[in-house]
């Protein structure tokens, strides 16, 4: 989808600031290829650390987790969906997607009947080839965290991702959220312009619990293969997530003294329910 601010495409950036309010350092980039965003991506990696060699279900070094679409099993992909869960169950990587949407698709490699791109080649390119990721029917995904292959609660201290396609400034954006879902950080994706790449990632430098990430993805929504909402609105997809490998999400000190003050009351109240009366010990 072509716009008046392709032009920014040849414009890539490399911007290291800490957010107002956290301590998130993000890491941006914005480009026509791969190339473009790659220094930030590699930056991001290394601030998060866990080298550059991949195990068992996306695990570096086991301080950094990726997802970059591609080891989805062809009955798993477009036109056929992929359940939110499948990195924590199938392939267990401990991130769980929702979306106000009907669902999740991920895009055909070459050799399948469905075409690939979600059927959109003149506006999309792959980052990591060949697959795509995107909701269906919303321009939302919400990214939870679990100890991975679990159903227990866990948080993250960093998480990034590829967009592709982001022509319009503001309207595509990412945003952090902890535990008790107080927004840390929220950040517009930079242009990329049409079939343009863009990252963004952020880091926590003081401790900051990432439990949940909300992705906003243009303004317009992927239908089905082929389909999308309107022509006239930015669409935007998605290609690889990165992020910190998630741990047992650990209750708030603000958190933990409450738990603590309602069990000494629930204490004192039993004690006291428990204890004889005045008139019953001289009786």
């Amino acid at each position: 989808m072509k716009s008046i601010y392709t032009s920014a495409a040849a414009v890539a950036a490399l911007l290291l600031a800490p957010a107002a309010g956290a301590s998130l350092i993000t890491f941006e980039a914005a480009g026509a290829n791969p190339a473009a965003i790659s220094p930030a991506r590699d930056a991001f990696r290394t601030a998060v650390g866990g080298g550059s060699v991949a195990g068992a279900n996306g695990s570096f070094g086991g301080l950094r987790r990726e997802i970059n679409w591609d080891g989805v099993p062809d009955p798993r992909a477009d036109p056929n969906p992929l359940p939110g869960n499948f990195f924590n169950v199938n392939s267990p990587r401990g991130a769980v997607f929702s979306t106000p949407g009907s669902g999740f698709l991920v895009s055909a490699n070459a050799d399948l009947p469905t075409p690939t791109l979600f059927g959109f080649p003149g506006d999309l390119q792959t980052f990591s080839a060949q697959r795509l990721f995107t909701a269906v029917e919303s321009n939302i995904t919400d990214v939870t965290f679990f100890v991975p292959g679990t159903g227990i609660a866990a948080t993250t201290s960093a998480f990034g991702a590829i967009f592709v396609d982001v022509e319009l400034p503001r309207v595509t954006r990412i945003e952090f959220f902890d535990a008790t879902d107080t927004l840390l950080l929220a950040r517009d994706v930079l242009v990329g312009g049409n079939q343009g790449l863009s990252f963004v990632g952020a880091v926590a430098k003081a401790g900051e619990k990432i439990s949940r990430v909300r992705l906003t993805s243009g303004a317009n929504a992927i239908l089905s293969n082929g389909v999308r909402a309107d022509e006239i609105t930015d669409m935007v997809v998605m290609d690889d997530f990165l992020y910190a490998e998630p741990t047992r999400a650990v209750p708030e000190p603000s958190s933990l003294a409450l738990a603590a003050g309602s069990l000494l009351l629930g204490s004192l109240t039993a004690w006291r329910r428990r204890r004889p009366s005045a008139r019953s010990e001289g009786s």
